[in-house]
């Protein structure tokens, strides 16, 4: 198993990038706390678990180390967040569903990833064998990063993390995303449904807002 390691958790994040732009102290700082933090999160630190904590714990740590450092609450979520989305890449997830085989292929492809990708503090409910193939749709009924956050009173940053999803999936040609509730923001669930459409959004199909 990967050993979990600041540095090692750091260079897999989001923040990679952003990271190195920080001062010595800081990321000193940042290291200092997130081994604070693997040791009070150490139950979650499984093999499944590797690339969610690197997310979770190098946020947390820069969240509140750039406010030991004298950002605002307000100026350290802004960063946190912001340097976090651009690491997203929406664009691919729109090049492939252009394709028909899209949403087949994520039927097979997403179950797979998040059974091989998630450890302890996870749990889906699927519905393959009664999905028409024009819709793929499951609930997370436990998640890691609302188990992590809520404890830590940050679901301000369960939130952040949740949005990802709507900045990825949120404007998918000739696919709707729709989301009703997140775990992270005060659900029961994880609601994640796509369903594709032969046209594109505006041509007898209106886009819905998921959160």
């Amino acid at each position: 198993m990967k050993k979990y390691e600041p540095e090692a958790l750091v260079a897999i994040s989001r923040y990679r990038v952003y990271f190195p732009t920080l001062p010595a102290e800081i990321q000193r700082d940042v290291y200092s706390r997130m081994r604070v933090l693997l040791e009070e999160e150490k139950r979650w630190c499984d093999k499944g678990n590797y690339k969610h904590i690197a997310q979770i714990l190098t946020s947390i740590a820069l969240y509140e180390m750039l406010q030991q450092h004298g950002k605002t609450e307000e100026e350290a979520f802004r960063i946190v967040s912001t340097e976090m989305w651009k690491q997203l890449t929406p664009d691919t997830y729109r090049k492939l569903a252009r394709h028909s085989w899209f949403l087949p292929v994520m039927k097979k492809v997403l179950p797979f990833g998040f059974r091989h990708g998630s450890g302890a503090g996870w749990r889906y409910e699927w519905h393959l064998d009664t999905d028409p193939k024009d819709r793929f749709h499951f609930e997370c009924r436990e998640c890691l990063y609302r188990h992590i956050f809520e404890e830590r009173g940050l679901m301000k940053l369960g939130a952040m993390f949740c949005h990802s999803d709507v900045i990825n999936f949120g404007n998918l040609p000739y696919t709707d995303f729709r989301r009703t509730k997140t775990l992270c923001q005060g659900g029961d669930c994880c609601d994640f449904d796509f369903v594709h459409h032969e046209t594109d959004a505006g041509d007898g199909w209106e886009r819905t807002k998921s959160i």
